[in-house]
């Protein structure tokens, strides 16, 4: 991978599909996408894990902030 895009996720669900295919239409292609639910009690998890591109990794975590999400 040339590039890795952290996405920290906090009850996001409206906005990830733009964000997530705002990143996959990009030119440069050799990345990987970090989702990293932060607790999310929306659908957000479910949403992202909907998502099907092998340079998309999902990680969950208890709410602890975006500083620790990243």
């Amino acid at each position: 991978m040339k590039v890795s895009i952290i996405v920290p996720v906090y009850n996001s669900s409206l906005y990830l599909d733009k964000c997530v295919n705002s990143l996959l239409s990009q030119s440069l292609t050799d990345i990987e996408i970090i989702l990293v639910n932060d607790g999310s009690t929306d659908d957000s998890l479910s949403k992202m894990k909907s998502y099907d591109d092998k340079r998309i990794k999902i990680f969950s975590k208890e709410n602890g902030g975006q500083g620790s999400a990243r």
